[in-house]
């Protein structure tokens, strides 16, 4: 025991005559030799950081040849034993890795370390599971147009495959992972209009024609910016004549009139009935969101066709630019009434990505990035295995 450092010390030592299993093929064997000794850190004894000491026995294996032993309290390569890596994951998951590294008296480096063979680990326990819907996403790594993929089971909640970049390369890598099997098994798919994506997708899922399905919020976000746009070229206008009506509304045409206060509603629904051409914009947006209500395909279609030529005939050209571009895509979102999914898992993974972002205040590099979306957002066992 060392007093002043604040550390115990235990030495481990085995029985002579024992003979040891194979790591690779499990056989008894002989003693061969041992390692030089080695250290690992254990749980704190009364506050005081214990370190166990020991040299790793290696079998003599008649197939094999000398192999170090797997042993009972730590995995191969850690300087930690099982139970306290144990103890640092349970940490990781509510804390920063700085945080972590101060309470438990590590280097970053070393806690980052943990992480790393803790994702690890989970990854290799991943079973070849079916999965049945999925859905691409994309999350930037900085400002700027600096993107990661993320591809996500939309039933469990988890995050299966994340990768740089927003290219069709990206999600290639995804579904060249997959087995024969496990694609036969995806329904579904919900994702953005992103061609990369999409040609992706197309190239390596059966059938994908049919299980692509472009995510409604998406559609909404996109048909929002078209009534903004409206509403920033009227507002433009009347205000060089002197009408403010518009001034300051610009979340009241994003927001649901249900969320809004009793006294914004009313003045909300002044401006929705009147003859503006944001009033007109809003209208087509809030019907060609009807479209998803419906649950039998030829009435739906029936309503986009309708949709289609009340957005055509209004005179509003980024409305119009909507409408053509919906009619170009209405194949993949017709899909969504028979799959009936969309992104919105995706958006939950998203803003639990925004807070590993925010917890680590930055990461190194990319590669940090990634093992922390896979630690905090994968789903995995991360459980250390004491042999």
């Amino acid at each position: 025991m060392k007093l002043t450092e604040g550390e115990v010390h235990v030495f481990l030592e085995h029985a002579t005559g024992l003979e040891w299993p194979c790591p690779e093929c499990g056989a008894s064997c002989p003693l061969y030799d041992h390692q030089p000794e080695r250290q690992w850190r254990h749980l704190d004894t009364c506050q005081f950081q214990t370190i166990l000491h020991a040299e790793p026995p290696r079998s003599n294996c008649t197939q094999h040849g000398a192999r170090t032993v797997k042993l009972p309290w730590a995995e191969q390569n850690s300087r930690f034993t099982a139970l306290f890596e144990g103890i640092a994951i349970e940490w990781l998951k509510v804390a920063s890795q700085k945080a972590v590294a101060d309470q438990l008296g590590l280097s970053w480096d070393e806690v980052h370390g943990i992480q790393e063979r803790a994702v690890s680990r989970g990854m290799a326990r991943r079973k070849a599971e079916p999965v049945e819907h999925i859905g691409v996403d994309e999350k930037s790594f900085t400002r700027g147009h600096r993107y990661f993929t993320l591809v996500n089971d939309l039933d469990r909640g988890r995050v299966l495959f994340v990768t740089e970049n927003r290219e069709e390369s990206s999600l290639d890598a995804f579904w060249s992972g997959l087995s024969k099997q496990q694609l036969e098994t995806v329904q579904a798919v919900a994702m953005d209009m992103w061609d990369p994506y999409v040609n992706s997708t197309r190239r390596h899922l059966p059938d994908a024609e049919r299980k692509i399905v472009f995510d409604k919020f998406h559609i909404a976000k996109h048909l929002s910016e078209a009534v903004d746009l409206v509403r920033r070229r009227e507002n433009k206008q009347l205000k060089a004549s002197g009408d403010d009506r518009l001034a300051g509304t610009r979340y009241d045409w994003l927001r649901h009139p249900a969320r809004m206060e009793p006294e914004d509603r009313k003045q909300f629904a002044g401006l929705r009935d009147s003859n503006l051409k944001t009033a007109r914009a809003w209208a087509l947006k809030e019907a060609m969101m009807a479209f998803f209500e419906y649950v039998y395909e030829r009435p739906a279609r029936k309503h986009f066709r309708w949709w289609h030529n009340w957005a055509v005939r209004s005179r509003l050209r980024p409305m119009l630019d909507q409408a053509r571009m919906l009619k170009r895509r209405f194949d993949n979102i017709v899909t969504y009434l028979k799959h009936r999914i969309t992104n919105a898992a995706s958006e939950s993974i998203n803003s639990k990505v925004q807070w590993v972002k925010y917890t680590a205040r930055g990461f190194r590099n990319k590669s940090n990035f990634v093992t922390a979306i896979n630690f905090h957002c994968g789903g995995l066992d991360f459980t250390p295995s004491a042999h």
